[in-house]
């Protein structure tokens, strides 16, 4: 079976090939730019709408500023909340890392691209601290670079929408 949100991927340009360094700080050959191509509503769609009939939760988050769109995009499928990660906490206003009621929900966290997983890692740590029970993550593209195991270490299930060795697959068809 195809899969077709990897078929919109290739479609709308999401993978690059070059030199690149990656948040991890690993060097790779291949870019998975989903912001980018993400800003694109025909690829937006068919992301929030398979996470949304896929699986249950009470609130849908993601880490600023990639999985944003992606956790915006589910809540509006899902009809339920979303929240939102922030990368480093505001210490004015309403100070926090995260914006969105979290405590005592079951929260779906969402995200563009996992290599190590230290962004998930990051973002269950903040969402757990903030009274959230997180069992899932999504991700679209999984790189396959260690994130599924380091999350299985946090009681946590990694299910990605892609792989990224299907992606490369159908880029070489």
């Amino acid at each position: 079976m195809v899969n077709e949100i990897a078929e919109v991927l290739i479609k709308y340009g999401a993978i690059e090939f070059g030199d690149f360094t990656l948040a991890s700080g690993a060097k790779s050959s291949y870019y998975i730019d989903i912001k980018t191509a993400s800003t694109n509503p025909e690829l937006l769609s068919p992301i929030g709408k398979a996470i949304a009939e896929k699986f249950d939760f009470d609130v849908v988050a993601g880490v600023a500023v990639g999985a944003v769109p992606i956790a915006v995009s589910v809540s509006i499928f899902s009809g339920k909340p979303y929240s939102i990660i922030r990368k480093e906490k505001k210490e004015h206003g309403k100070s926090g890392a995260i914006i969105g009621d979290v405590k005592g929900k079951n929260v779906l966290l969402v995200e563009d691209v996992t290599t190590s997983g230290g962004s998930v890692i990051y973002g269950i740590d903040a969402l757990r601290d903030a009274g959230a029970i997180v069992k899932t993550v999504v991700t679209v593209v999984d790189r396959e670079q260690g994130a599924s195991e380091k999350l299985s270490n946090s009681d946590v299930k990694l299910v990605p929408l892609v792989r990224v060795s299907e992606i490369l697959k159908k880029d070489n068809e």
